[in-house]
C-alpha cells in the first residue's frame, strides 16, 4: 500500500568521475554508476531518464535551501553498467562520489 510505504520514483547511483582520458577531464560528461546494474545490456534500460544531483546549500531560496541539478544518461560507458550522463550544468567537484537519484521516467515500455 502506498499510503503505509514510501515507493521511489528513482533508483540511487554515484557520480564516480568525469568522462576523462589519460591526460584530459570532460567535465560536461559525468560517469554514473546504477545500484544494480552491472551489465551495458541493463543499463540500456535507463538511456534517457532524468538524472537529479541534489544537495543542500547555505542561502535559502523560497524557503528551501535545496537545489537540484538536472541531467540525462546519454549512454553506456564500459561493460560495467556505467552510463555517461549530461547535466544542464555542470556537476561540481564536490559531486564526486556522491549519490545522484535516477529517475523511472521518461519512461519508455
Amino acid at each position: 500500500m502506498p499510503s503505509e510505504q514510501g515507493h521511489r520514483l528513482y533508483v540511487k547511483g554515484r557520480h564516480l568521475s568525469f568522462q576523462r582520458s589519460k591526460h584530459a577531464l570532460t567535465p560536461n560528461t559525468s560517469l554514473v554508476k546504477i545500484e544494480g546494474v552491472d551489465d551495458t545490456k541493463s543499463a540500456k534500460f535507463y538511456l534517457g531518464k532524468k538524472v537529479a544531483f541534489v544537495y543542500r546549500a547555505k542561502r535559502e531560496v523560497r524557503g528551501s535551501n535545496i537545489r537540484v541539478i538536472w541531467g540525462k544518461v546519454t549512454r553506456p560507458h564500459g561493460n560495467s553498467g556505467v552510463v555517461r550522463a549530461k547535466f544542464r550544468t555542470n556537476l561540481p567537484p564536490k559531486s564526486l562520489g556522491a549519490t545522484v537519484r535516477v529517475m523511472l521516467y521518461p519512461s519508455n515500455i
